[in-house]
């Protein structure tokens, strides 16, 4: 077509309809290049000319006074080019994300074992990974605080302690007909995502730099690099195609990996890469925040809570990163689906000499959940009652009893009747009797049930965070360009956020492309994070499609001579008044009319607003809700546990794409099953993470999946909120479905003790710690028996 005057007026006809909009089940827009190899990542791309290639060089004392550092040999060794300290550093040397207290080199002083000292530049990675270990550093050994206990103990804090108070707790324990309290510890976990960390940066003209990051926070890492570059944001930019997974893990701490990166890149004018190997990435980066949980509990006969009191200690490493907001809230989800009457909670954020632990996925909400299940588990064993039981006569209600401990009301509980649903479909009753008559024949192998329930809130608790820019564009040919301020890391964002395009502008997805996250097209993009990617991105494609379509619309009602309201965008064409045309031949038309095609789209999450300082007001927008049984089998000889089955029931609301919805269920799962079961990590007594590698790090395999996998998305599921197309976030509330597979390892531990007396079981339930708590158990069982 060559001009808008060769349209036609043509008969109305049935629309075929259009391929790819929101709420189909498509696959992942880059499944093929996945499965072909051919999907680019950072380690991928071209490398220029000259490119060099860097390591980093790591402290080799978990808490010590530096008193030299010869780097002679370093930079004698083949193939170096130049070597960096604190001192090249031109800039800043910091990438804390609110704290300033995370060095990009450390200088005087060391404060875990694998700190960055220097970086070398190198030819190549080989000769830049072996001129590191050439330095030789002379420390002198300072007290080294390396656990939790010690931290309390010590007094050591990376941030302040919080309080949060609801309620006469005192007066209702003391009240209480009974009363409980214990100590429950979980470990933490590494993100042990496919790509390491990667950085490459390139010299640009009147010293620009141009970052290729593996971020979630692409923004915070620009501001990063160029506050250790001593350069404005103008004069940074990062971009991020796409990761090989995050998982939190690439949200705050990117920003060291790209300054190194770039300020080599300045300092020699040459592309510089840096990429962590395996060993260094799991040394060098935070993990998930272990946490000793001290409780105490007031209930009635019957079990309802009256109140409970919370000591939630967590080890954040040696600096602040993002314990604060992680601690808040564990703090927030203290309650899980449980409504507490009074309630007090102390959050000690516990400086440690071990790398500083980060954002995981569930950000705190899985390490506050353990605890109040820990809690519902020994007062239902306590009573002798099912634990389901207990927790269903605990839960939130919808007209009374529905206001959390931070002052939400929550407005949404469809908790009641998913548990309803899933406790029929997964024949818990009848499942949990056959159970306990097997296990009194079976003296070796002992069985357990557990059916858990989730609520978990969505958005980012510091307010501001809550924002999101778009930019579109559609072309003369219509076809459509996206860029959004989220990032893909495999969880299917690009592909959401573009089926939301499709279906604002009636067009088939594969008219659609989503281009890389890049700060020069959508500036102070938040991290892709607390669950919010495709609500706060898809609103904001939204945004953007729906101004555009606006114009369309003007200018057809215009052209066509019809009003307004009388153009219809159609699958793939549009009518207005008597006239059909293609959505091409009208992008093209309106291209002609001098109308702009192009648009930004913006959103902010509305009805929320928190208050840091007293820890109340609404810090969510809604809840997201699901509930999982598991069955498993423990070996008391051995230790060994094996999940035989699992049912899960999930709210995602209105699906925006149920394929990639059931995989965040099924990934979500299995990777909680693997913090609370396996994935064990260990520092010996110098500090040391003895856990680095696949060979003693065991994360969840394609053998552990539950041989019977039954996932559903609940088909009932609405966002009473205004979400995009009434959808529920996804990434992160399926984690905690694993509490059921923990807890059913509790309940087969409590069947070797003929169900007489609560396990003391900590997280990770790997072998050794299943045998410890037989052993705890049976222990118990021989002092009863010599007593009486």
């Amino acid at each position: 077509m060559n001009s808008a005057e060769s349209i036609t007026t043509t008969p109305h006809h049935a629309p075929v309809q259009p391929i790819g909009s929101a709420g189909e089940a498509l696959a992942h827009e880059s499944a093929v290049l996945h499965v072909t190899g051919s999907a680019s990542y950072i380690d991928d791309l071209p490398e220029l000319r000259r490119t060099l290639h860097a390591a980093i060089g790591l402290a080799t004392a978990a808490h010590a006074r530096v008193l030299s550092i010869n780097l002679d040999a370093v930079r004698a060794a083949p193939g170096v080019v130049a070597v960096l300290t604190a001192d090249d550093i031109p800039g800043l040397n910091d990438f804390g994300p609110v704290v300033h207290d995370d060095p990009i080199f450390a200088t005087s002083e060391v404060q875990f074992h694998g700190q960055a000292l220097f970086a070398v530049l190198a030819e190549d990675m080989h000769a830049a990974r072996a001129a590191a270990r050439l330095a030789q550093v002379e420390y002198e050994a300072l007290p080294a605080v390396l656990s939790v206990d010690d931290a309390l103990e010590a007094g050591t804090r990376v941030l302040p302690d919080v309080s949060l108070r609801q309620g006469e707790v005192d007066g209702a324990l003391a009240k209480a007909a009974h009363r409980l309290s214990g100590t429950v510890r979980h470990g933490g976990q590494d993100h042990f995502y496919l790509e390491t960390h990667i950085a490459y940066a390139i010299p640009q003209e009147d010293n620009t730099m141009k970052v290729y990051s593996s971020s979630q926070h692409p923004g915070e890492v620009q501001l990063q690099v160029a506050h250790a570059l001593g350069v404005d944001a103008k004069d940074v930019v990062v971009e991020c195609r796409r990761m090989g997974g995050g998982f939190g893990g690439k949200e705050s701490q990117p920003g060291q990996i790209a300054a190194i990166a770039a300020i080599g890149a300045l300092r020699t004018g040459r592309p510089v890469k840096l990429r962590l190997d395996r060993d260094d990435d799991m040394i060098l980066t935070g993990k998930r925040h272990d946490f000793r949980i001290d409780w105490e509990a007031g209930f009635d006969d019957d079990g309802r809570l009256a109140a409970v009191r919370f000591r939630q200690s967590t080890r954040a490493g040696y600096s602040a990163d993002l314990t604060g907001a992680i601690a808040d809230r564990a703090m927030f989800h203290a309650d899980n689906a449980y409504y507490l009457p009074a309630v007090a909670i102390d959050s000690h954020r516990c400086k440690t000499h071990t790398v500083s632990n980060t954002a995981f996925r569930g950000f705190g909400g899985p390490q506050g959940m353990f605890g109040i299940e820990e809690v519902i588990d020994n007062i239902a064993r306590h009573l002798g009652r099912d634990p389901l039981e207990i927790r269903k006569l605990n839960y939130y209600g919808v007209d009374e009893r529905n206001t959390t401990h931070y002052g939400q009301r929550i407005e949404d509980n469809v908790l009641a009747p998913m548990t309803t649903e899933l406790e029929a479909s997964c024949q818990y009753a009848s499942r949990r009797a056959a159970i306990r008559q097997w296990n009194a024949s079976s003296p070796v192998i002992k069985r357990g049930i557990a059916l858990t329930p989730v609520k978990f809130g969505i958005s980012f608790t510091a307010t501001h965070l809550n924002q999101a820019g778009a930019l579109l564009h559609v072309y003369t040919d219509g076809t459509v360009m996206l860029n959004h301020g989220g990032t893909e890391m495999g969880q299917g964002l690009f592909t959401k956020v573009a089926q939301v395009v499709a279906r604002e502008l009636q067009i088939d997805i594969d008219r659609i492309r989503v281009t890389a996250s890049d700060t020069a097209r959508v500036p102070n993009a938040s991290a892709t994070a607390a669950s919010s990617g495709a609500d706060l991105n898809g609103k904001a494609a939204q945004d953007a499609a729906r101004k555009i379509k606006a114009r369309l619309t003007e200018f057809a009602a215009a052209k066509f001579g019809c009003r307004e309201d009388q153009v219809e965008f159609l699958p793939n064409r549009i009518r207005a008044g008597n006239t059909e045309l293609s959505f091409a031949e009208l992008a093209h038309a309106a291209w002609m009319g001098r109308v702009s095609l192009s648009a930004t789209g913006y959103y902010r999450t509305p009805r929320i607003a928190y208050d840091r300082h007293t820890l109340s007001g609404r810090p969510f927008y809604y809840y997201a809700y699901g509930a999982a049984c598991s069955e498993v089998a423990i070996d008391t000889l051995t230790g060994e546990s094996r999940v035989l089955r699992t049912d899960i029931l999930h709210d995602v609301g209105h699906s925006l794409n149920p394929a990639i919805d059931l995989g965040q269920v099924e990934g979500g799962f299995i990777q909680g099953m693997g913090w609370l079961t396996m994935e064990e990590l260990w520092w010996d007594d110098k500090g040391r993470l003895r856990t680095h590698a696949p060979s003693t790090y065991k994360i969840p395999a394609v053998s552990d999946l539950p041989p019977v996998f039954n996932v559903r998305l609940w088909e009932r599921g609405i966002n009473s909120e205004d979400s995009i197309f009434r959808s529920k976030a996804v990434g992160e509330p399926p984690f905690m479905l694993a509490l059921s597979v923990w807890h059913a390892i509790k309940d087969a531990i409590a069947a070797a003790g003929d169900y007489r007396l609560t396990p003391q079981l900590n997280a990770p339930a790997t072998p050794e710690e299943i045998l410890r708590s037989l052993d705890a158990l049976r222990a118990h069982l021989a002092s009863e028996a010599a007593a009486a």
